[in-house]
């Protein structure tokens, strides 16, 4: 088995018993439950931030309470979140250890449980391992670290990395973007901050792992990762939790920067358990020539809202989100793209397909933007729901504003379901029902599934099996 291969095996186990465990608190630092200008002086106070970070954090509290609650989209899912019952910091005090050894038990027990450290020595350049609020263990190659690229988490990086850190911090995603971009500039923490040298090409992938502990806990981790000219970068992120009976909240915001002719390829595999509010922000900015890619793959959690961009702001700059969404019953996966196309002879191409599940509901939302005045643009989006039961839902809002006549659109959407002649089908040559599903959902997903790394592509097969498991009958 590979380590990519263990590294979603992992998160799949949370589908089971395996996964779905937690060990007691042991917080020296609780910022209490509920959000006001004492909580964020206790996260500047406990985190030592510098001035300027604290007035960044107090604006966006402000701009936070002053923005209502979206109401266009999933409001009856939102209206339910409870900032009052959220705590916003929690902390064993401890910095982050770079010697696995060094690390907690119980934090090495629960990431040595989802195969971080096997990871590490066979695979990746470099890991950090998130724990609640802040980073338990963070470490990169001495052979990377020599190249140049600083794989640090978001407190080190706008702290000992000011020069590079604060000029893009907030400028892809201004704080007042959206509500939660707001919510997590108040109170973020943890997170990476990646930077890579001009030219210098990272052979293997870095890795993020964000694990929520806690009940009644908001994780806001903050992400910046900055891809200087002519570099390359393959980051990934997973993401799990144990299954609570009160509701939890996940609101990242994540940064990405590549410079002309830079390549960031950006893949998620994240699996929450289904209380979790999953309320995300994730944009990059292409300069000439430069690339970025998002590679999504969303299952799991109560409600999903996140829609990966790529502002192309230099000429022949390419955009892609490339995203497969599962929702089983009692989710919502509400998750699409946008595309903003800012000079000529900027690509984009969105790829989604969805699964809904039982009286899951799944949504694609778009948005592509081509203004008037450039030219030779292209896009091409496709998005593709499959209904597995009477009662699952599907939407699909594909926005695409193209201005001029001289550019080139293509939109292709399709909804499907399950026939019960298929699944009568492969049952006669043997198979149980919940095994034709699976075969039927992964037939549909597969071409799309190519365009992840092979080994993933073998266990996101994996994940939709256990999906299906007790979906059907």
């Amino acid at each position: 088995m590979t380590t990519e291969t263990a590294t979603v095996q992992s998160i799949a186990r949370e589908r089971g018993e395996i996964g779905n465990f937690r060990f007691p608190e042991k917080h020296k630092y609780d910022a209490g439950f509920g959000l006001s200008e004492r909580t964020i002086d206790y996260i500047c106070d406990v985190k030592n931030d510098p001035d300027w970070v604290r007035a960044f954090r107090k604006k966006a509290l402000g701009v936070f309470e002053s923005k209502p609650m979206p109401t266009h989209w999933a409001s009856d899912d939102l209206n339910t979140i409870d900032f009052d019952k959220i705590r916003y910091y929690l902390s064993s005090g401890d910095l982050p250890k770079r010697s696995w050894d060094d690390v907690p038990d119980e934090v090495k027990q629960t990431f040595e449980r989802l195969g971080i450290p096997e990871q590490e020595r066979k695979f990746l350049a470099g890991v950090e391992a998130q724990y609640d609020s802040e980073a338990a263990y963070s470490n990169v190659k001495e052979a990377v670290a020599e190249q140049g690229v600083l794989f640090v988490n978001s407190t080190e990086g706008l702290k000992e990395h000011a020069d590079i850190f604060r000029p893009w911090f907030g400028k892809v995603i201004p704080t007042g973007d959206n509500k939660f971009s707001a919510l997590n500039s108040a109170v973020f923490s943890g997170g990476s901050f990646i930077y890579v040298p001009p030219g210098v090409k990272v052979k293997h992938p870095l890795q993020a792992y964000f694990r929520i502990n806690s009940e009644q806990f908001g994780q806001f981790e903050r992400t910046l990762i900055i891809v200087d000219e002519g570099a390359e970068l393959t980051y990934m992120e997973g993401c799990t939790a144990p299954k609570f009976e009160t509701s939890t909240l996940h609101s990242a915001v994540v940064e990405l920067v590549a410079m002309k002719g830079a390549k960031i390829q950006y893949i998620t595999v994240q699996n929450w358990s289904a209380n979790v509010f999953n309320l995300v922000t994730k944009r990059g900015l292409a300069h000439e020539d430069a690339e970025i890619r998002w590679i999504d793959c969303n299952i799991g959690s109560r409600l999903t809202m996140k829609y990966p961009g790529v502002i192309m702001k230099g000429r022949r700059a390419r955009g892609e989100v490339i995203s497969i969404a599962l929702a089983n019953t009692g989710q919502h996966q509400d998750t699409g793209a946008k595309m903003i196309h800012a000079a000529d002879e900027t690509t984009s191409n969105v790829v989604s397909k969805s699964i809904s599940v039982g009286q899951g509901r799944s949504t694609y939302r778009g948005q592509v933007l081509i203004p008037k005045h450039l030219k030779g643009c292209k896009n091409n989006t496709e998005c593709d729901a499959l209904l597995i039961n009477s009662n699952s839902k599907t939407d699909t809002y594909p926005a695409i504003t193209v201005r001029g006549n001289q550019h080139s659109t293509q939109h292709e959407a399709s909804v499907s379901q399950v026939s019960e002649e298929q699944i009568f089908y492969m049952q006669q040559r043997g198979l149980s029902e919940a095994a034709a599903m699976s075969l039927s959902v992964n037939g549909f997903i597969n071409d799309l599934v190519r365009e992840f790394p092979m080994e993933y592509s073998v266990e996101l097969k994996r994940l939709i099996d256990l999906e299906m498991e007790g979906s059907v009958g």
